[in-house]
C-alpha cells in the first residue's frame, strides 16, 4: 500500500518557512529555508504515523510513504 501526503509550504512574513501536511492534523514545522522546513515536517509526519501505527490506528501491512511539495498560494 502507498500512503502520499502533500506539503504545502508558504513563506512567514520573518523570512521563515512553514511546512505543513495537510492530511495530519497539527503537522507543521519552521525552518530557515524551505528545504529545512520540509525535512522537518517529513520527520515529524513520519513519527507521527508510527505512532498511530503502535496503536493500531493504521493501516495493516507493509506500505511505502510518499511526500509531495506545492507552495501555497
Amino acid at each position: 500500500m502507498q500512503v502520499s501526503y502533500r506539503i504545502e509550504i508558504e513563506q512567514e512574513v520573518d523570512g521563515r518557512f512553514l511546512a505543513e501536511v495537510q492530511e495530519l492534523p497539527g503537522v507543521l514545522a519552521y525552518g530557515e529555508t524551505a528545504e529545512d522546513a520540509i525535512a522537518h515536517v517529513q520527520a515529524l509526519a513520519l513519527r507521527v504515523l508510527a505512532d498511530r501505527l503502535e496503536h493500531g490506528e493504521g493501516p495493516r501491512g507493509p506500505m511505502s510513504v510518499r511526500f509531495e511539495t506545492s507552495a501555497a498560494a
